[in-house]
């Protein structure tokens, strides 16, 4: 048995017909094999492309078509507490028979992520292959040289502008360079405003490719702004648990050299 997010017991089911509502356990359970097991995914699981475009869409990960999945008649939905609304998977769940539930909140977390569905869906030796490589990436992340702590403003939306708190994935994913992010709000993706408080309290500002598509144009503008740092970042390499955690340590490394 695997338990999930929840709490909840799962058996392992070598002939699960699987729902992924989640773009990066998408790419990792066709990573893991289990790409023709994958009978619906959404509009945003676009990873690894050669594998996905085959596989019928069912909406976005919170505009869900029930219809659509319904008639794919899945045993197993995987879903993650963040990007997944709950009214949406409790009505999955009256006719999906395992709702595996996912919530890992910082890079460590990918390893109980991978022997989950590894286990779950009777991919065990891959996802303990997969592991080794993430043990290997952080253990080389760790004993890289690092500069020193930096207070950096990590932003992922415009109009209005958005960041993440320090109880995010993303950011515990930064933390791991000595990178903090600061405390703007109660909520895990607070709004927030430039004023001269917030710009002198930084050290620098982290644009992200997603899921607002910053550019450099942006990362220009910003600059000539603000009279601070500005970098624009891999979004999918800094925020996707899954298969891309792992070359996000690479890139965490190189962030650090930067």
């Amino acid at each position: 048995m695997f338990t999930d997010a929840l709490g909840t017991a799962h058996r392992p089911d070598p002939n699960a017909r699987i729902v992924s509502l989640v773009p990066s356990l998408t790419e990792m359970l066709c990573d893991l094999g289990l790409a023709p097991q994958l009978v619906g995914r959404t509009g945003f699981c676009i990873h690894p492309a050669d594998l996905v475009q085959t596989i019928p869409k069912v909406g976005g990960t919170k505009d869900v078509n029930l219809d659509k999945i319904r008639q794919l008649a899945p045993t197993h939905l995987v879903v993650n507490i963040d990007e997944n609304e709950k009214d949406t998977v409790d009505l999955l769940a009256q006719f999906v028979p395992h709702i595996v539930v996912t919530h890992p909140l910082g890079p460590q977390d990918n390893v109980a992520l991978a022997r989950l569905l590894g286990g779950v869906f009777c991919r065990a030796e891959a996802a303990a292959q997969w592991c080794a490589a993430f043990e290997a990436e952080h253990a080389a992340l760790q004993a890289a040289p690092k500069g020193p702590p930096q207070t950096m403003l990590y932003v992922i939306w415009q109009d209005p502008w958005m960041t993440i708190s320090p109880d995010t994935y993303i950011a515990r994913m930064l933390a791991e360079i000595g990178w903090q992010v600061p405390l703007l709000g109660d909520v895990r993706y607070p709004q927030f405003r430039w004023s001269p408080e917030l710009v002198q309290g930084i050290d620098g500002v982290l644009l992200s490719s997603e899921p607002y598509r910053f550019t450099e144009a942006h990362v220009h503008a910003l600059e000539q702004q603000i009279g601070k740092p500005v970098m624009l970042v891999d979004g999918e390499l800094l925020s996707w648990y899954g298969s891309r955690a792992l070359p996000g340590l690479r890139y965490l490394r190189q962030l650090a050299r930067a």
